[in-house]
């Protein structure tokens, strides 16, 4: 790689810094995705789930409410990402009652295309505006410390002083939009992917001056690279003297300093994120319990249930228990 190469990926000629790292390793995907086409006035309500939520305000200004937060206006063009897909409503009007996306009318697609909401057809004298959504599942449980980290919605807009990429990509959005070429709907998906992850990594960008913190503690030199060499292989069997290795420093300095930054020790640090991709595993992925004790190396299904409860609060087949509920909704 060279000098120039290193510099736009965020590295240096001695490879990523840790942050970098991380974010390398952070994966999502687009699991659904709908065109809402809606008349004013109108008021959308999304449901809380798992995954999170994408919103692409296409065409027309419209209001955002999340949760007990107050409302807060969209604008044209603007993209919003609720990493742990909170409950919320999207209106034309903040005095409109809403309804829930599901119960909107869907105009029969093709096979393999996206679902039209809210409209029977394209024409656009019938609608007042264009919203492009999308449900997406990241490679991380909503527990993990990055998704932890953010706010309950972030605007691609607000970030786009941090991130000239952001605004650039946002255009592209809405040209794709307007144009309604062929394939238009697969490049939109494709785009909301890369939009919802430019969006992380410019607010990533911009809590990066904090002092203390998970983040900090990515930033420092003595736990860093071992931080981010445990989120690239969460599986493994870390033990205390090689991570200390990897900071360059002594087992009792790097512990001291680990749990001054986190709160807690590297081994229960280490075990939660164990438990973080185990819920993925089974929750995300659909393998069995007894496959997840194997691959995190235990000895016997129940002494990983018992772990995964004592680290997590519910036994794991709350989370195979969860991806049913998703999988019958998702059927109906």
């Amino acid at each position: 790689m060279n000098g120039r190469k290193a510099k736009l990926l965020g590295t240096s000629e001695r490879g990523p810094d840790p942050l970098t790292e991380v974010l390398l390793n952070l994966r999502l995907d687009g699991l659904e995705h709908r065109r809402c086409r809606l008349r004013a006035p109108w008021a959308v309500a999304f449901a809380a789930q798992p995954e999170a939520r994408f919103h692409f305000i296409a065409s027309g200004d419209c209001w955002l409410r999340a949760g007990e937060a107050d409302w807060v206006q969209l604008q044209q063009g603007d993209a919003v990402l609720l990493p742990r897909g909170e409950a919320h409503i999207l209106a034309s009007s903040t005095d409109v009652p809403a309804t829930d996306v599901a119960h909107l009318p869907q105009a029969p697609v093709a096979a393999g295309a996206i679902p039209l909401v809210g409209a029977g057809d394209d024409s656009p004298d019938d609608a007042t505006h264009a919203i492009f959504c999308a449900s997406m599942r990241f490679n991380l449980d909503a527990r993990h410390p990055l998704l932890a980290l953010m706010p309950g919605v972030v605007r691609a807009g607000e970030l786009a002083s941090r991130d000239a990429t952001v605004p650039a990509l946002l255009d592209a959005m809405e040209r794709e939009v307007a144009r309604q070429r062929v394939g238009a709907c697969g490049i939109l998906a494709r785009m909301a992917d890369v939009v919802a992850a430019t969006t992380i990594r410019a607010w990533v960008e911009c809590v990066c001056s904090r002092t203390t913190g998970w983040i900090a503690a990515l930033r420092c030199p003595v736990i860093g690279k071992a931080l981010a060499a445990i989120h690239a292989d969460p599986v493994r069997n870390w033990t205390v003297p090689e991570l200390a290795r990897l900071g360059g420093g002594s087992r009792s300095g790097f512990t001291a300093a680990f749990k001054a930054a986190l709160g807690e020790t590297p081994g229960r640090y280490i075990a939660r994120l164990k438990m973080f991709q185990a819920s993925a595993w089974i929750a995300g992925d659909g393998i069995r319990v007894s496959v997840a004790a194997d691959r995190l190396g235990y000895e016997s299904e129940a002494s990983f249930s018992r772990a995964y409860k004592r680290i997590m609060g519910t036994p794991p087949s709350a989370a195979r228990a969860s991806r049913s509920v998703r999988a019958g909704a998702g059927a109906n």
